[in-house]
C-alpha cells in the first residue's frame, strides 16, 4: 500500500470510526417526580451533566421532572421495561417488586443516616443492589430522603414508654402500626391530606415526618414537640434499566456510576441544609426538637414487630443480621 493510499485508507478509517461512535450513542430518558427547587431535581440535572462529560457524549442523559412521564408506580414499570432507561425512586414502593428492598422499611433498623448509608455501601447493600437488579432496577447511587421522627403537643418522646397511649398517624403499612403498637401506643393509618385536621382537633396525638415536610406541611402549628427517633430512614435511588447499563462499555458504566455517585454526593448536601433551614424555621416558630440520646430501648421494643416480620419473611433473616451487625 503506497503513502498516498494509506492515508486515504486511514482517513475513510477514521471518518468511519467517528459516524460509528455517532451512531451508537445512547440517549437516556430519566423519571424523577419532583420540581424546581427541590435537592433531587438539582442532582438529576447535574447527573445528566456528568454523564455527558465523563461519557464523552456516547451517552446522553435527557432529565423529565414532575413526574411527567407517568406515577412513580408507572415509571418503575417503565424502567423495567426499558422504555424509561433511568429513574429516581424511593425505596418503599420497591418492597412489592423487591423483597429485599424491604429492609429499610423496618422501624429502627438504622441508628441514623450515616448508619443507613454504612449498611447500603455493605454486604447488605450488595445483597439489595443484587436482587434490585435482577428485576431491572439496578441502583448505581443512593439519594437521601430524610430520617421520619414522631411529633405531638403533649411532651418530647424520650423512651418507648412515651408514645404508650398515644394515637399516632403513620401510613398504611402494617409494619408502622405495629411499631407504634409495639410501645404501647396506637397506631393509626389516616391520609396524609387529613393529618393537619386530626392533629388539631384531637382525632390522633401525633404523627411522624421528615423535618421538611413537618415545616413545609405546617404540621408544626399543631405540632409543638418534635423528637428526633429517626425510627424510618428509607432512602431513594437512582436506578438504570439492568440490560442498557450492561450493553455499555465497562469504562462507559464506571463514567455513568461516577456521575451517580457525584450527583448523589450533591443531592445528600442539598437535603442537609434544606432539613437544616426546616429546623430552624420550626424552632423559630416555638418548636421543641429534642435529641435522643439512646434508641437502644426503641430497638429493643421492636423485638416482637421483628419476629412476626421474619416468621413470615424466613428469606430476610440474613440481610436483617448483616444490617444490625453493620457498624
Amino acid at each position: 500500500m503506497n503513502l498516498s493510499v494509506s492515508k486515504a485508507f486511514l482517513g475513510t478509517a477514521t471518518a468511519l470510526s467517528f459516524v460509528a461512535s455517532v451512531a451508537i450513542a445512547e440517549d437516556w430518558r430519566a423519571w424523577n417526580i419532583h420540581s424546581d427547587g427541590h435537592p433531587n431535581t438539582a442532582a438529576m440535572d447535574l447527573f445528566a451533566e456528568l454523564v455527558a462529560e465523563k461519557t464523552g457524549g456516547e451517552v446522553n442523559v435527557e432529565v423529565f421532572h414532575g413526574g411527567v412521564l407517568g406515577t412513580q408506580p408507572d415509571a418503575i414499570e417503565q424502567v423495567q421495561l426499558g422504555a424509561i432507561d433511568v429513574g429516581n425512586f424511593n425505596l418503599g414502593p420497591l418492597g412489592s417488586i423487591v423483597n429485599e428492598a424491604n429492609l429499610v422499611s423496618l422501624p429502627f433498623i438504622f441508628r441514623d443516616v450515616d448508619h443507613m448509608f454504612r449498611v447500603l455501601d455493605g454486604p447488605a447493600g450488595e445483597q439489595i443492589t443484587s436482587a434490585m437488579g435482577d428485576a431491572d432496577l439496578l441502583p448505581i447511587a443512593w439519594f437521601d430522603a430524610g430520617a421520619r421522627s414522631f411529633y405531638n403537643n403533649s411532651g418530647p418522646i424520650n423512651t418507648p414508654d412515651d408514645v404508650a397511649g398515644m394515637k399516632i398517624r403513620v401510613m398504611n403499612n402494617d409494619l408502622f402500626t405495629g411499631m407504634v403498637n409495639a410501645m404501647g401506643g396506637n397506631g393509626t393509618p389516616i391520609a396524609f391530606s387529613e393529618v393537619y385536621q386530626s392533629l388539631s382537633t384531637g382525632v390522633v396525638d401525633g404523627a411522624e415526618n421528615n423535618l421538611p415536610s413537618f415545616q413545609s406541611v405546617g404540621h408544626y402549628e399543631v405540632a409543638g414537640f418534635y423528637s428526633m427517633s429517626e425510627h424510618l430512614i428509607i432512602p431513594e435511588c437512582v436506578c438504570v434499566n439492568t440490560a442498557k447499563f450492561e450493553a455499555l462499555s465497562a469504562d462507559m458504566q464506571s463514567a455513568v456510576v461516577a456521575a451517580a455517585e457525584e450527583a448523589a454526593a450533591f443531592q445528600r448536601e442539598l437535603w442537609n441544609e434544606q432539613t437544616q433551614a426546616s429546623r430552624e424555621a420550626v424552632e423559630a416558630a416555638g418548636v421543641k426538637i429534642n435529641q435522643i440520646a439512646d434508641k437502644t430501648p426503641f430497638q429493643e421494643a421492636m423485638v416482637p414487630v421483628y419476629e412476626n416480620y421474619l416468621a413470615a419473611n424466613p428469606d430476610m433473616a440474613e440481610l436483617v443480621a448483616l444490617a444490625q451487625a453493620t457498624e
